[in-house]
């Protein structure tokens, strides 16, 4: 199938380039190979350049976007054009396979790295009672934060555990940057108020 040069920039998106996207979603929806390869060549790099700028790390990256690209051949049939522009819902796929595969990786490194370093430290390791009060401190912590909104929990999470910037989160959510900042002042108020009561409650 042929793809004219305008399909195959994805330096702008022009309403004649989404119509082709939106189409190319269609054909592919109904198991057309040729028109998937397509939009792979045409929108591959934004994907990958979102969930890069997510992950930090190329290997994450070209992982999260297979996962995109193998979600958009099973299920483009429920992209709807009637319900935003075809490149807007790519993004969103890709935003929210990142976002997944960074908690999966974060929640991975959590349970290993217990373990990593009392291997590593082996006699230095804290003792029972210094290792209690961690786990303590970190379901605390893990409590505070599901007891936000889900809009605050995850301008949090990927501004702080992802380590981008207000401005990279805020392209990663897809949201202004006033308002993901607005969201992560609100939230870490309440994260502080939340830990405040409970360690007061408890004394």
């Amino acid at each position: 199938m042929a793809v004219s040069s305008e399909l195959q920039s994805t330096d702008g998106l022009t309403p004649d380039l989404d119509h082709s996207l939106a189409a190319l979603l269609e054909r592919t929806a109904g198991g057309d190979e040729p028109s998937f390869a397509a939009l792979y060549d045409a929108t591959s790099r934004r994907v990958f350049g979102l969930a890069l700028q997510i992950l930090g790390d190329r290997s994450a990256a070209e992982e999260a976007t297979l996962e995109v690209f193998t979600y958009l051949w099973r299920r483009a049939v429920i992209f709807d054009p009637g319900r935003g522009a075809a490149m807007t819902w790519i993004l969103s796929v890709a935003r929210s396979k990142s976002i997944d595969l960074l908690r999966s990786r974060t929640r991975r490194k959590e349970r290993e790295s217990p373990l990593d370093t009392i291997a590593d430290l082996r006699d230095l390791a804290p003792g029972p009672e210094a290792i209690s009060a961690t786990s303590q401190q970190s379901h605390k912590v893990k409590r505070a934060l599901a007891s936000l909104p889900k809009e605050q929990r995850e301008a949090i999470e990927t501004a702080y555990f992802a380590g981008l910037s207000h401005s990279e989160a805020a392209a990663a959510l897809g949201e202004p940057l006033g308002t993901i900042k607005t969201r992560i002042r609100t939230g870490l108020s309440s994260l502080r108020r939340v830990l405040k009561d409970e360690i007061g409650g408890r004394q």
